[in-house]
């Protein structure tokens, strides 16, 4: 099958080339590449530096599937720019969904966002609530999301709203909470909990990465469906990094009172099972660090790294 992945050179796209390629397809990575580029060659790739705002410039001549990672990823990189945020994650899709129509690709995949939800008080959050997003990241996805359900009578669509990613990428990001947590051990000898009772799902790198390869295999299963599968607390991510790297855990007051829990049954039912778990991304992480693959670096911030390269320009 031929694939266009776009940001493909991002946390979760440098895994998933790789396992797309060993499952024999033909992969077109699509990326403006901000954060630079980590993919290893392979004759079945075709790497290519550019921006999804340019409709023209993106490849779908005999594409079978996109799987659509491409956006101004997380609360506050989407909020440091609005515009851009728009244009990237909402207009962006918007006119790749419509190209992709109109060239016949037959499959398309996309990467929400389970912060779509906003602020829930339900124990069980299922994909059949209102969704009630209080960011412009969290909006840019709803908007993307049912402009993608418009066209489900013309291609097979498929939209996954993954809970927080964690554990080891070769562009690894260490912003979101199991991979910042372990790494504050890590380097700094001490962890900083913010609040700590906030209850969040989340899902391991290869798990997320996993599920794009099981819908490209099942077109047959279709819709919107959560992906996590560990519904922790902040202070018990911390309790667990602190078993495997003993340092000290140091408690301040957050101004983010979320939490919330995923359910993914719905997932579960299409026969999907995950194989990873939190603690296996610490101990991942823990291990490139001692190996001196992974080190505490500001391009590993997506926040950081926009402010200092995207937004300085």
């Amino acid at each position: 099958m031929k694939i266009l992945l776009t940001g493909a050179c991002g946390y979760k796209g440098t895994v998933l080339v790789p396992k797309l390629l060993a499952a024999g397809h033909e992969v077109i990575a699509f990326d403006i590449m901000w954060f630079g580029n980590f993919l290893a060659p392979h004759p079945r790739l075709n790497v290519i530096k550019g921006d999804v705002r340019d409709i023209d410039s993106v490849p779908l001549a005999g594409v079978d599937c996109i799987i659509h990672l491409s956006s101004v990823a997380n609360d506050p990189c989407g909020d440091l720019d609005p515009k851009l945020t728009w244009e990237i994650s909402a207009l962006a899709t918007m006119q790749l969904a419509d190209k992709a129509r109109r060239v016949g690709v037959r499959q398309f995949i996309y990467a929400s966002s389970g912060s779509v939800y906003g602020v829930k008080d339900e124990p069980q959050v299922t994909e059949d609530l209102t969704l009630k997003p209080i960011s412009e990241y969290n909006k840019t996805k709803m908007v993307a999301e049912r402009v993608l359900l418009s066209y489900q009578d013309d291609m097979v669509v498929q939209i996954v709203r993954p809970a927080t990613v964690c554990g080891y990428s070769p562009r690894m990001r260490l912003d979101v909470s199991v991979n910042m947590l372990t790494m504050q051990a890590l380097s700094k000898g001490k962890i900083t909990v913010f609040g700590g009772d906030q209850t969040r799902p989340n899902i391991h790198i290869d798990d997320i990465t996993d599920i794009y390869l099981h819908f490209i295999d099942h077109p047959e299963v279709t819709g919107i469906f959560n992906a996590g599968f560990e519904n922790i607390s902040i202070m018990d991510i911390a309790r667990l990094v602190a078993r495997h790297v003993p340092v000290e855990i140091v408690v301040t007051a957050s101004n983010d009172p979320r939490s919330y829990r995923v359910n993914s049954d719905k997932l579960l039912a299409t026969g999907f099972k995950p194989k990873k778990t939190v603690e296996n991304a610490v101990l991942e992480i823990i291990e490139k660090y001692h190996a001196g693959i992974l080190k505490d670096e500001d391009r590993f911030s997506n926040l950081k790294w926009m402010q200092k390269t995207v937004l300085a320009k």
